[in-house]
């Protein structure tokens, strides 16, 4: 599928790369005003839920995503590399490479391999920890013993740890149809989950440790 890079007036939504907690969960948005060759600018960012202004600084890095017309999300990572004052004040963000920007379609999300701890809760009386194996934004699997009675169809609450490049460990919780049980040679069974409750930040956070993770593994 073709990149379809931003446009002037399209909408940035942006989340900071912070190693604070609460600074990194604040969902901020502004306008395009120019696209160049090297960069995206845009207006003052604005915190979505405040409607106050996002003093930024160069070398401030940024989660974005913007919606193309057919509503499919675009993520990439970018960076503050200078200000321009003209008739409004402007931020000047490294434009991404195309090959470097992750497209969202709901029922096609990005999914990558790798190795978290999950807390699973399918009843009061049934609680355990397990291991991921795969985690995207549209579901995980996850690796645990083999004599938990799993059911095929069982709803389980989970609380799922993912570690970020800034260095920020997120609990990302989620509600989850159990679609699939496998028993494995090991003696334990992979469980595959569909996401049935999550919201909507939170799965934002998943996408971009897979968007993380899959820029790791073509460094490789």
């Amino acid at each position: 599928m073709r990149i379809l890079l931003p446009n002037v007036n399209q909408i940035l939504h942006m989340q900071m790369n912070s190693i604070d907690d609460e600074e990194a969960k604040v969902e901020y948005k502004a306008r395009i005003t120019d696209v160049t060759a090297e960069s995206i600018l845009i207006e003052v960012p604005i915190n979505e839920k405040t409607g106050r202004l996002k003093k930024l600084f160069q070398g401030d890095e940024i989660s974005a995503f913007y919606l193309s017309q057919d509503g499919v999300k675009h993520y990439f990572s970018t960076v503050v590399t200078s200000f321009r004052e003209d008739v409004i004040r402007q931020v000047e963000l490294r434009k991404p490479e195309p090959d470097a920007i992750t497209q969202v379609q709901r029922r096609n999300f990005l999914r990558v391999l790798a190795e978290l701890e999950i807390a699973v809760k399918v009843s009061e009386q049934l609680q355990f920890i397990g291991i991921t194996e795969d985690v995207g934004g549209g579901g995980i699997s996850f690796i645990c013993e083999g004599n938990i009675p799993v059911g095929l169809g069982a709803s389980v609450s989970c609380w799922l740890l993912a570690p970020f490049k800034n260095g920020l460990i997120e609990h990302i919780p989620f509600v989850g149809e159990v679609v699939r049980v496998k028993a494995l040679e090991t003696g334990k069974q992979l469980v595959m989950v569909r996401f049935s409750d999550i919201a909507d930040r939170e799965r934002q956070k998943l996408i971009r440790f897979c968007f993380e993770r899959q820029m790791d593994f073509r460094k490789r």
